[in-house]
């Protein structure tokens, strides 16, 4: 029988900040520096802005907002509202400068608002519970309890849609968000809702019972919104995204926020939720302890010894690396662990290295997130091979400092005609690229899946 999780849905009370002149007009982009802040409508919600683990903000939208103000060089000042409906009032009513919460581009919205250009391509989807209803086709949608957002480029899909499908109904809500309905759906409340890629991918992870039989439509693209006299705005975002775009920097929001959503595993995430239970407990106090003697986040740990031995203290491989922490017998010497099936060595041998290949193995360029992800890599390939690695990315044009780019040529460790020229020979190049995949997804799970246990972890045995 399944756990049940509560899921507190964060309120955030901002106060509205006026943003329109005497005239009743949206500040000019003008105004906006001379009063030196950007004020910005967007949703709680992981694909958009909300509070960390560390009570700061983040957000792929966050980010990008704070990039847009600093060049810019003003302040920002976030309007928290509670559904689509209420940001595209709030943009209407001047409460805001511009909208960025995940919105999507749709003719409808054009002719009331300015958008700036796209940043991101998403697909409507259909999502379900695995165990209930399957619906392939929007014929098969007739007669199921359907419910999305109030106001929501859902609506305009489906209103288009029944035009050859009369007999299609669906209802709408403005008191929840779509996160809420992918939980609805997960608790067998609804048969089903819309919800856009990029949402559902998050979601899955924690309701693994969720599926997306079909999608909606082809892929539409999100942009921010702004009020339609606002030309001079909609050029300063368009002028900065098109530089931030040549920059890098928008790919690198992007792998940071999903580049780990590539695939999918049903079963696999089933089981390490059912182990975070079963096993998790009994080791938890070693990752939280060998962390912080480390300087590592401590759910990463415990992610990377998931993916490594999924936490049992007896793993071994054909290979010869074993315990938790899956170390060969070169690295446990290294770290000073003699015995590697000991549960506590092998996690503080592991962080140990782990730390070690983080600090001191990369040029002072290499910054977070990247770091973790290319010491991560180095940890399952060898350093050796993340080295060869960035030298082909460097004769290719990538920059051998961000994860994103180094991920692309590891994969041609494998080919012997570009192996047979590296210093460190073949490697399974792939690898490495599934096993920070993989970390990074158990990570975003065990996020969820540990804030929910309901008691102390006990004192490992």
């Amino acid at each position: 029988m399944y756990r049940v999780r509560r899921i507190v849905f964060l309120a955030a009370i901002v106060a509205v900040v006026g943003c329109t002149n005497d005239q009743g007009q949206a500040r000019t982009l003008q105004a906006i520096k001379e009063e030196g802040t950007l004020v910005v409508l967007t949703r709680n919600a992981p694909t958009t802005w909300y509070l960390g683990r560390d009570g700061k903000p983040t957000g792929p939208e966050y980010d990008m907002v704070e990039a847009f103000a600093s060049h810019l060089g003003v302040d920002v000042s976030y309007n928290i509202k509670p559904s689509i409906r209420s940001i595209i009032e709030g943009i209407e009513n001047g409460e805001g400068d511009l909208a960025a919460a995940g919105l999507t581009i749709t003719p409808k919205r054009q002719e009331r608002f300015r958008f700036g250009p796209p940043y991101q391509d998403v697909t409507q989807q259909v999502v379900c519970r695995r165990d209930n209803v399957q619906p392939e086709s929007v014929e098969e949608l007739v007669g199921l309890e359907l419910t999305v957002i109030a106001d929501s480029s859902y609506v305009e899909r489906l209103e288009a849609l029944k035009e050859s499908h009369p007999e299609l109904e669906w209802q709408t809500v403005d008191n929840r968000s779509t996160e809420q309905l992918l939980y609805d759906v997960w608790q067998r409340e609804i048969d089903c809702t819309i919800a856009d890629s990029n949402i559902v991918d998050h979601n899955r992870r924690y309701f693994p019972e969720l599926i997306a039989p079909f999608n909606l439509n082809r892929s539409e693209s999100l942009g921010w919104m702004m009020a339609q006299p606002r030309k001079d705005l909609e050029s300063a975002v368009a002028s900065w995204l098109e530089s931030f775009r040549k920059s890098g920097r928008l790919e690198v929001v992007k792998e940071h926020y999903y580049g780990y959503f590539e695939v999918f595993d049903y079963v696999d995430t089933r089981r390490l939720i059912r182990r975070v239970d079963e096993r998790y407990p009994k080791y938890r106090s070693y990752f939280e302890t060998a962390a912080e003697q480390y300087d590592l986040p401590y759910i990463l740990l415990s992610a990377q010894g998931y993916q490594e031995s999924h936490w049992r203290a007896r793993a071994r491989s054909p290979t010869g690396v074993r315990g938790i922490m899956m170390l060969t017998l070169n690295t446990a010497k290294e770290v000073g662990v003699d015995n590697r099936l000991d549960p506590k060595q092998s996690i503080f041998g592991g962080a140990k290295y782990l730390a070690k290949l983080k600090n001191e193995r990369f040029s002072d360029k290499v910054e977070e997130p990247d770091r973790t992800w290319l010491a991560l890599a180095a940890y399952n390939v060898g350093r050796g091979h993340l080295h060869d690695a960035q030298r082909l990315a460097r004769e290719q044009d990538l920059n051998p400092h961000r994860w994103g780019d180094v991920k692309q040529v590891l994969p041609l460790l494998s080919k012997k005609f570009i192996y047979q020229n590296l210093k460190y020979g073949y490697a399974r190049g792939y690898e490495p690229v599934r096993y920070v995949q993989r970390i990074r997804e158990y990570q975003h799970i065990l996020e969820n899946e540990i804030e929910v246990l309901s008691v102390e972890p006990p004192d490992p045995e």
